[in-house]
């Protein structure tokens, strides 16, 4: 966080036996100590009688600045700067209103006026500082904050300023130095803790972020950002009711938009689902385009099975520059017109496991007529080029016109769909007959009485609810004991090293090795019986391309899979076996065990 110096001292003149003079001195006594209320008459009168005093014009617009009222402000600057233009304070002052009022140039231009009068004056440097930062300027505003600490080496505001700036370039080390000057001059800073929670926490100390975040709250107990932010980084250490509990007290002191969906979030967290709904809603109420809460919303009635208010919620999305970022320009979005005879551009959004799902609509789009294309991560193309529906798959900038173009998670919203309409047949994807055929005579070397079983354990650590989906390999160790099985690993990623420690049956067939994108694991998919996995993306690509899948789930289970079901709508080949309660993979593990003994 960025902070502006407060409006420049206001000044004492010497004392004068004159009834102006006396207004003028007790307008600033007043001022000086904060009473807003008790200066405003004396300078309302000052100016009755003098409506060209420079002193009382602008400390009187210091005045209605500090209340909010800027337009006001800045006439009253105005007029005390065309009576007095050399005056460095009311120049820094005007250039503050012309920032609260979104006028950056405006103010930077303030503040080098003042700054030509004054070159060591301080607060000018600083607040030149912010509004460069404001701009993106970020190495400007760091040499206006040295500058202005070299003028006044006690300026918290300025040591504060130059940390935030330097986190902003990424400059974590030297950010933490500068909230440590602060702190030394202000050990009672909250705001220095909670900034120095922000970078630690930006350069992965988690440990030293939560100690201050926690300091920030206990100098200021009723901080609604410090709480938030300690909420959402213990929330993604797994522990959502600590969270909620954070987040509670923000929407206590600060009940805005982003923390109610923040607290609604925790409880959805914690399978507390009618509890999450109203927050979303209320944070709606407040902001009817808030993009977080429109698709945290979207989630939960998915999740219930809601589709049809669900998909509608959830084309409301986008944050602007996520939308900006995947929109084509000069191509008008697809919103469900006829596409008989169309050109229409697919493009890919969200994770792996999003596209192998929802990849299905290609070919429903080309069932209504549409030639249809698709952009997706380079790392899927061989993949999805042979994707039913599909006429070509690209990475990068598209090179040929298009009629439409459509966020590949829109489509079921645009085709109006209902949960018990959907596109389910399977496959849709294919593996490269070639690399199957050579991953078959790998993959029957072995027992060929055994059941060839892939295993998926753990998906990608930045997944925000990872904490819960992905199981350690040692949770599943039961399994390892099962006679009838040939376990084949499929697990890629960190998570990979766990197979150094695991029993012998999980290490005996691990070609991950081998296994350099989606399109050598579809091909080893293919020659095997089963894949068990937690929710990832192999278990999206192994069902897609029509292989029995079970998938195993945690007990605040993404909103794809609805509630309390053993199977999926979406695909006829998977079953689903759910935590009872969150963490617990035990009883998981053992309806699994149960299952394969039996042979289904």
């Amino acid at each position: 966080m960025e902070r502006q110096s407060h409006p420049d001292a206001v000044r004492t003149d010497a004392p004068s036996p004159s009834h102006l003079a006396s207004l003028i001195e007790a307008a600033l006594a007043a001022h000086q100590t904060g009473q807003l209320d008790a200066a405003e008459p004396f300078y309302r009168e000052a100016l009755a009688l003098d409506p060209s005093h420079v002193d009382a014009l602008h400390y009187f617009g210091v005045l209605q600045h500090q209340r909010g009222n800027h337009e006001v402000a800045a006439r009253l600057m105005n007029e005390a700067l065309k009576l007095n233009r050399t005056d460095a304070a009311c120049w820094s002052n005007r250039g503050l209103v012309a920032a609260a009022l979104g006028h950056l140039d405006e103010a930077m231009i303030c503040y080098d006026q003042a700054l030509q009068l004054q070159p060591d004056f301080a607060d000018a440097r600083s607040n030149f500082g912010v509004a460069l930062q404001a701009q993106g300027s970020f190495d400007e505003a760091v040499e206006q904050y040295r500058l202005a600490l070299a003028s006044n080496p006690g300026m918290v505001d300025a040591h504060l300023n130059l940390g935030t700036v330097l986190s902003k370039l990424a400059r974590y080390d030297e950010a933490l130095a500068c909230y440590r000057d602060a702190l030394s001059l202000d050990p009672e800073s909250a705001e220095a803790h909670f900034n120095a929670g922000n970078a630690h926490n930006a350069r992965g100390d988690r440990e030293a972020a939560i100690a201050s975040f926690e300091q920030a709250l206990a100098l200021r107990p009723h901080y609604a950002e410090a709480h938030i932010n300690l909420g959402s980084l213990i929330g993604k250490l797994g522990d959502y009711a600590g969270a909620e509990s954070h987040y509670r007290r923000a929407v206590e002191f600060k009940p805005n938009p982003t923390n109610l969906v923040c607290l609604g979030g925790s409880l959805g967290a914690q399978g507390r689902l009618d509890e999450e709904e109203g927050f979303y809603r209320q944070a709606l109420q407040l902001a009817p385009d808030h993009a977080d809460a429109r698709q945290n919303l979207a989630w939960l009635l998915l999740k219930r099975g809601d589709y049809k208010q669900g998909w509608a919620e959830f084309t409301q999305r986008w944050r602007k520059r996520d939308y900006e970022a995947i929109a084509i320009p000069g191509v008008p979005e697809w919103r469900g017109e006829p596409l008989e005879g169309r050109r229409l551009l697919i493009v890919g959004e969200q994770g792996f496991g999003d596209h192998f799902q929802f990849l299905r609509f290609a070919r429903v789009l080309e069932q209504l007529g549409a030639t249809v294309d698709i952009r997706v991560r380079e790392p899927l193309l061989p993949l999805l080029e042979r994707a039913s529906g599909v006429h070509r798959a690209f990475s990068g900038q598209p090179e040929e016109p298009y009629d439409f173009w459509v966020p590949m998670m829109s489509v079921p919203s645009c085709i109006g769909m209902e949960l018990s309409a959907i596109p389910a047949e399977v496959p849709y994807l294919f593996a490269d007959k070639a690399k199957t055929k050579a991953w078959r005579k790998r993959v029957n070397a072995g027992d060929k009485s055994k059941r060839k079983v892939g295993l998926v354990w753990a998906g990608s650590s930045t997944f925000g609810n990872d904490r819960y989906r992905s199981a350690e390999l040692a949770d599943l160790s039961a399994l390892s004991s099962l006679k009838n099985v040939a376990w084949h690993a499929l697990q890629k990623g960190p998570a990979h090293a766990q197979l150094a420690d695991a029993p012998a049956a999980f290490r005996a067939h691990d070609f991950t090795a081998d296994l350099h994108d989606f399109d050598d694991t579809a091909a080893l998919i293919m020659n095997l019986d089963l894949v068990i996995a937690v929710d990832t993306a192999v278990a999206h690509l192994a069902a897609a391309l029509g292989k029995p899948v079970w998938t195993l789930l945690p007990a605040n289970s993404d909103w794809r899979w609805l509630e309390a079901r053993s199977d999926s709508p979406w695909y006829a080949g998977m079953k689903l076996f759910r935590q009872t309660t969150l963490g617990d993979w035990a009883p998981v593990v053992k309806q699994v065990s149960e299952e394969l003994r039996a042979g289904n």
